[in-house]
């Protein structure tokens, strides 16, 4: 014999698939914002990285030419690739008067008042190398 069975024994409700769907919208949802802020974190990351590379390119370029830089301030622009820079130099002395302090902070030219990147160097004058 056959145990009779209700009709309703034969499925889900429809709140049960309801509250299955929100759970499941829920998961994706936070997937989704979870590779969305992995994304921003890696462009973030992409753009610190370059930008330290154009204030390793600045300090290098003083050194390279064997410029002494006067004291002071300078600013200007730079691109890498697909990014553009604006970087600014504050050049001090040092209790050593043939080395000078040199501080450069580097930000994205669409937000030049936000730095991404800094570095600081010494510069030896010229002719204390030889």
């Amino acid at each position: 014999m056959t145990p009779i069975r209700s009709p309703r024994a034969q499925g889900f409700t429809l709140v049960e698939i309801l509250v299955a769907l929100a759970i499941v919208a829920i998961g994706l949802a936070a997937a989704v914002r979870a590779t969305y802020q992995v994304t921003v974190g890696t462009e973030q990351a992409r753009i610190r990285l370059v930008a330290t590379w154009v204030a390793q390119d600045r300090l290098v370029e003083h050194s390279a030419r064997a410029d002494w830089p006067a004291l002071g301030t300078a600013s200007g622009s730079a691109s890498q690739g697909p990014f553009g820079f604006a970087w600014r130099e504050i050049v001090s002395a040092t209790a050593d008067p043939s080395l000078r302090r040199i501080d450069i902070s580097v930000a994205e030219a669409a937000r030049p008042d936000y730095g991404v990147a800094r570095l600081s160097g010494y510069l030896f004058a010229p002719e204390a190398k030889k």
